[in-house]
């Protein structure tokens, strides 16, 4: 049997002196897509940074954060096995013309913000050798999510939906074992929301487990069974979607009367 892709022990994070998580134990299994769901502050920000090694769990007995079934990793060895797309990634890349841009231009064309995740940069630079490998990788990711019409546009001048398919290219150029989505469907509207889903959905569907981080219900896609409820740093619910998706449930996680309905394998609260 394969290693759990996340397996998670007791595992409590501080951010500063606030415990940001509390005794999280959880397993994904490689091949499963799940969907962490949770108000704004339940710590699903801070869940993400522990997959990135920007937080570190405090030690204790019987605890431990092994991703593939390692405790410590090299993070440049690491990025090749998650793909992971946030929106502070999603905002790092649209923003081609920075401040530092003129003293130090770079290219953020669409087909150059997936090559980028060759080198773990925003855009590539001067000194990034691109190999035909790589240009034919880039290619592939371009024509796969239905944007080679953007592979010569310049990043600040496609739309929000547009650039959000890139940077999630830019993420699959290694063909990692996960793709993690932290809130990426925010700000969208219904049309670019829904060509987002379907760029998910066929991720999904070729294999790569998909993570996905929301506060929206609408955001978890069919393939999705499984969701997590995080409140206040702690797991409340861990199970088939059908089971925690309802009213009851959600009502207590967010604090407000919530209704559910059905349509399609999505669902969506009210």
């Amino acid at each position: 049997m394969s290693v759990p892709l996340l397996d998670y022990r007791n595992v409590t994070v501080y951010r500063g002196e606030r415990v940001a998580l509390e005794n999280i134990t959880l397993s994904v299994a490689q091949g499963d897509h799940i969907a962490i769901l949770g108000p704004n502050g339940s710590g699903k920000s801070t869940l993400i940074k522990t997959f990135t090694r920007e937080c570190y769990p405090a030690p204790a007995a019987g605890s431990w954060l092994r991703i593939l079934g390692q405790e410590a990793w090299d993070v440049t060895s690491l990025r090749s096995m998650l793909g992971i797309v946030t929106n502070d990634l999603v905002a790092a890349c649209t923003d081609g013309m920075s401040s530092d841009f003129a003293e130090n231009p770079r290219r953020v064309t669409g087909r150059h913000t997936v090559l980028s995740g060759f080198f773990s940069s925003i855009g590539l630079w001067a000194h990034h050798h691109v190999t035909p490998e790589m240009e034919r990788k880039a290619d592939e990711i371009l024509d796969r999510f239905d944007v080679t019409h953007l592979a010569d546009r310049q990043l600040d001048e496609v739309s929000s939906g547009e650039a959000r398919r890139l940077v999630i290219g830019r993420a699959l150029v290694h063909d990692p074992a996960a793709l993690v989505l932290d809130e990426v469907a925010n700000s969208l509207d219904l049309g670019a929301n829904r060509e987002l889903q379907d760029t998910v959905r066929r991720i999904a569907q070729a294999g790569t487990t998909v993570v996905m981080v929301t506060h929206h219900l609408p955001d978890i896609i069919p393939e999705i069974d499984r969701v997590i409820l995080l409140h206040r740093g702690r797991i409340i619910e861990d199970g088939p979607k059908a089971r925690v998706l309802v009213p009851e449930t959600l009502s207590a996680l967010f604090g407000a009367r919530v209704d559910v309905t059905r349509r399609d394998g999505y669902y969506a609260a009210w």
